[in-house]
């Protein structure tokens, strides 16, 4: 049974640093389904507020007890695409969160900013809480299109920016594992069909380029916010020596894996790099994980990150509710290639 009144959505706990926290304390997963779905309409509203909420108290114990949440606070699942890290499948639309090493960070990025259409809300859950670290910190990108100077901002709302991936099996996600392919048909016309720009080279790899805006509005709420994976995947995001390494063996930052400019093709200062950088820390917020705790982020309001971790570390993630880039009036329409 559920120890709080079932009609009464417990207060939202909001602590300087933390996401919104709301403690649920129910005994079974059908309480935990009932309880969400009677509330779906005061979550939602806490993260057209918050950006995300922390729910804290729910009896997720298994992959399938998650899938359960899942549907119970989600309208409509939404896919992974145009896939960029290493995930593994847990059945039911429901992954690991990623697979890359536990001494590795991850910066805050919206997941598929670079894709047409994209995942409204996700949700993530612990299964096993690490020894130390591995938070995973979520990011209010109102904010941090608030904290960037006005010039910077107007290049970006202007030229958009612009992802160019190569797809290699010695660094990052080969095109067949990326596109879930082996055919270059299938890519082809996955290509043409999403504005992607695409070419092959005489070994059978693959290069692609596709112009997206920086600045986006929730169709829901109203607000501008920054929404791409420009500082992400910038070489200036690179540790230097990763860099120096990277570049001597592929031949410069146009041939790494991932590579972002300005929509126009023009490269991105250190400097202004630096800048973004600083925006979205100055805007990010985190919470140490506990089993069963479950996050849900609005992807378009928050973007989120991992911290590195020590011990074992299993969070689960699941997408729901796909937005449509064509609904969230973008400042520069879609291209493939760059714009001239």
């Amino acid at each position: 049974m559920v120890n709080d009144d079932a009609g009464r959505l417990p207060s939202f706990k909001t602590e300087p640093g933390h996401p919104a926290l709301v403690e649920i304390p129910v005994e079974t997963i059908d309480d935990a389904c009932a309880w969400l779905q009677a509330h779906r309409e005061e979550l939602r509203a806490g993260l057209d507020e918050h950006g995300a909420v922390f729910l804290r108290g729910l009896p997720v114990r298994s992959a399938e007890d998650f899938a359960r949440v899942r549907d119970a606070v989600i309208t409509e699942r939404a896919q992974y695409r145009e896939n960029a890290t290493p995930r593994s499948h847990f059945g039911a639309d429901v992954y690991s969160s990623t697979d890359l090493p536990p001494a590795q960070s991850i910066r805050p990025h919206n997941e598929n900013s670079y894709t047409l259409t994209f995942p409204g809300l996700l949700l993530f859950c612990c299964l096993i809480a690490p020894e130390e670290g591995g938070a995973t910190p979520v990011t209010d990108v109102r904010k941090v299109r608030q904290a960037i100077p006005a010039a910077l901002l107007d290049r970006f709302r202007e030229h958009g920016w612009a992802l160019v991936r190569n797809y290699r099996e010695d660094f990052g996600l080969g095109w067949t594992t990326a596109f879930a392919s082996e055919d270059p048909a299938d890519v082809a016309k996955y290509c043409q069909a999403n504005l992607i720009a695409h070419e092959w080279d005489e070994d059978g790899g693959l290069r692609t380029v596709q112009r997206r805006s920086a600045l986006i509005t929730h169709p829901r709420t109203g607000q501008e916010v920054w929404f791409n994976h420009a500082v992400f995947w910038n070489e200036w995001s690179l540790e230097p020596e990763v860099r120096e390494i990277m570049s001597e063996a592929l031949g410069g930052s146009g041939n790494f894996p991932y590579h972002t400019v300005l929509g126009t093709g023009e490269p991105l200062d250190e400097a202004d790099v630096r800048v973004i950088d600083e925006a979205y820390r100055a805007a990010t917020v985190r919470e140490s994980w506990r089993p069963g705790d479950v996050m849900i982020v609005d992807n378009i309001l928050a973007a989120h990150g991992r911290e590195a971790f020590k011990g074992d570390r299993k969070i689960l993630v699941a997408m729901g509710d796909p937005v449509a880039l064509a609904d969230c009036r973008p400042t520069v329409q879609p291209l493939a290639g760059f714009a001239g």
